[in-house]
């Protein structure tokens, strides 16, 4: 059974929610989301809460259960609360620069990267190197994000590259300067 999936989840007040015809809207400060609920699971409003029910229970359904729990309640919080990702770039002469839509790496490769950030998706440049993503969507956010990391994935010896704010890049130790041998 899903744990996940049996919790209900609170709609916040100023949250508006419409569910017909399989499709959830949900409607809050910062903008509105839509999704369309798997056949396998349906979705019961009442009493400030979203409860997700099964059609019957067998073990996937249980899994569309919690899947569709975690999905509508990022909604919830993206509409009200919204949701940010930071990323920084480590390396020498590495650093990014944001121009209306479009953010401009320079990334050690022979010609700047211009990558155009997604509708629903702003950004923001700290000092050249670290980038704060923020939207209300959660999975388009977190697409974006993995997005840019691969532009220049950071490497395992020197940790240049992209890398999340809370990534931890395990360094491996180099070559080992050994003395000829002498004879």
């Amino acid at each position: 059974m899903s744990r996940v999936g049996k919790t209900p989840i609170p709609i916040p007040e100023k949250t508006k929610i419409t569910y017909k015809d399989r499709v959830i809207t949900v409607q809050g400060e910062k903008g509105t989301l839509e999704r369309t609920v798997h056949p396998a699971v349906d979705l019961k409003i009442e009493d400030g809460m979203i409860r997700v029910i099964t059609v019957n229970d067998d073990r996937t359904t249980q899994a569309f259960r919690g899947l569709t729990r975690s999905l509508v309640a990022n909604m919830v919080v993206g509409v009200n609360q919204g949701f940010e990702r930071v990323l920084e770039i480590h390396g020498i002469g590495y650093r990014a620069t944001l121009s209306g839509n479009v953010i401009e790496f320079n990334l050690g490769y022979s010609h700047p990267i211009k990558f155009d950030l997604p509708e629903g998706i702003s950004a923001s440049v700290d000092k050249k190197n670290v980038i704060r993503l923020t939207g209300i969507d959660k999975e388009l956010l977190g697409q974006t994000a993995a997005s840019i990391r691969r532009l220049r994935p950071p490497e395992c010896y020197k940790g240049k590259g992209i890398k999340y704010a809370e990534e931890y890049i395990q360094r491996k130790a180099g070559k080992a300067g050994t003395k000829a041998a002498e004879g």
